[in-house]
């Protein structure tokens, strides 16, 4: 009896272990991601651009905003979204949600540098705004 429940608490942490990173991944906020999709996507497009870019963004997920395990660890993108937008607040709030993508787009991705491309130099470039994913995509 003993032995079956060691057996039982050791399975029960390795699965913890294994599996408690995959818990941790980035999680985008679902209206933000909806937005930047519905702004910046052209899943319909028979340009051959525009899909590589839907794809590249489809595959990076979270990644556009997010680096790391954390979902509190951003990208330089991520954070400038951060600063303009609540998770909480502006969720629901389409029109906001669109001017903070706006406003981040017009933003240089080396602030202190204003001939460094903006992030939606980077977007229209095929690129992610908050550079490579996770994944090593770009």
């Amino acid at each position: 009896m003993r032995r079956a429940f060691m057996v039982g608490i050791s399975v029960g942490l390795a699965s913890g272990l294994l599996l408690g990173p995959a818990v941790h991944r980035a999680q985008a906020i679902k209206p933000f991601e909806m937005e930047f999709y519905a702004k910046y996507l052209k899943p319909n497009s028979s340009d051959p651009k525009d899909k590589a870019y839907t794809e590249l963004v489809y595959n990076a997920k979270c990644f556009v905003c997010h680096e790391g395990k954390s979902k509190k660890s951003r990208n330089a993108y991520g954070r400038q979204l951060a600063e303009l937008l609540d998770k909480d607040t502006d969720k629901d709030n389409k029109q906001k949600i669109d001017e903070a993508l706006d406003k981040v787009a017009r933003m240089h991705i080396d602030p202190k540098n204003v001939h460094s491309p903006t992030f939606g130099d980077l977007i229209a470039a095929g690129k992610l705004p908050g550079g490579e994913s996770q994944k090593g995509e770009q």
